[in-house]
Formats: structure tokens, sequence, C-alpha cells
């Protein structure tokens, strides 16, 4: 087992999120973070490097780009047990990220405010977080994918008990774990748009 090294923070529960981050930056792991999350995570002392600074590219169109990068996307998915992975992110300077903590748009809750029209709908479908956990969920052999702040605790312990690092089994039910909250945040936004429609 690898111990975590450098971890992607994201979320908008952000409940337990400050004990996990003081915990991850007492094991030394590199925290990279964006917008209030970074910015909880600093003023709770936790030293946090803005995504855009990590990519060398800004986050733009509204916030709809973040976290969509070569630097991101390729250290969440390159393979550790192949050469030609591990060749190809040195080349392009491409750092592993052992750790995604993503939770989503709160899509259900947005569409059942009074008065959210579609175009407010639209704007709370959630783009980059999916990706980021689809992409970590795919790549448990080495990647360990939090998308529930009831997990940080075990995801705690599992590291003190074994040098920074998590079980197999662990990162397995994780990514499960993902893929059943994205097939339900997919339903959710293909319930509420087939009720709509648009003239042509």
């Amino acid at each position: 087992m690898t111990p975590i090294s450098r971890a992607l923070l994201s979320v908008t529960d952000k409940s337990g999120l400050l004990e996990f981050g003081q915990f991850l930056a007492n094991h030394k792991v590199e925290i990279l973070s964006t917008g209030g999350t970074a910015k909880m995570l600093r003023e709770g002392g936790v030293a946090a490097v803005e995504v855009s600074d990590y990519t060398g590219f800004p986050e733009m169109l509204d916030g709809r780009v973040k976290t969509l990068h070569p630097k991101i996307h390729g250290g969440i998915l390159g393979r550790r047990d192949l050469a030609s992975h591990q060749q190809q992110m040195a080349a392009q300077q491409i750092g592993p990220i052992d750790l995604v903590v993503v939770n989503l748009y709160q899509f259900e809750k947005a569409v059942a405010q009074p008065g959210c029209t579609l175009e407010d709908a639209i704007e709370n479908i959630d783009i980059g977080g999916p990706t980021l956990l689809r992409a970590a969920a795919k790549n448990y052999q080495a990647v360990t994918v939090v998308v529930d702040p009831k997990d940080y605790h075990h995801v705690m312990q599992e590291m003190k008990m074994n040098k920074g690092a998590t079980t197999l089994a662990t990162r397995f039910q994780l990514a499960r774990k993902v893929f059943k909250l994205t097939h339900e945040y997919d339903g959710a936004i293909y319930r509420y748009l087939e009720d709509k429609a648009i003239a042509c």
C-alpha cells in the first residue's frame, strides 16, 4: 500500500471538512482545493493549494471550468502499475492524486425551490464533480474517493493503521458508493427534464 501524498478536496457539504483537512495536513498530505473549500481550510489553519495555481490555468466561464484539466485528471486516472502511464505523467509533469473528496451541487434541492427556472436548474447541474468522482472510482486500485462526510472517520482510521494508506477493500467500497450516487444524480436530472418542453 502506498501512503496518500496528494489530495483534492472540493465539497459543497463542509461538515467535518476542517477536522479531515487537519488530519491530512498532519499526515503530510498536500491538499489541492477550490473556492469555498479552500477558503474554509485556510481559515482553519490548513494549507491548501488552489487548483488554478496547481494547473497554471485559471478558473473560467463563471466557474464552469475549474478542475477539467490534464494535471488533475491525469493525476487521478494514471495507473501506478503501468510504466507507460508513469512515463507519460512524468513527461507532462503530472503528479499522482491519491485521494479525491468531492460532493455535488445539490440539484434536487435547487429545483425544489419556489420560482426555480429551467435556466436555474441547468446551472445547478454539476459537471466537474461527477467527472472527478467517476475518474477516481474507476482508478480505485490506487485512488481513494470520498463522496460522503460520514466516511471521513473510516478513512482516517485506515490511514492511522496503515502508515497513511487505505486498503483496497475500502477503496472498492467507496468507489461503488460513487457510482450509486452519480446514477441517482443523473436520474434526478433526467426526471426533472422529462417534464420540460423547449419550443423549436
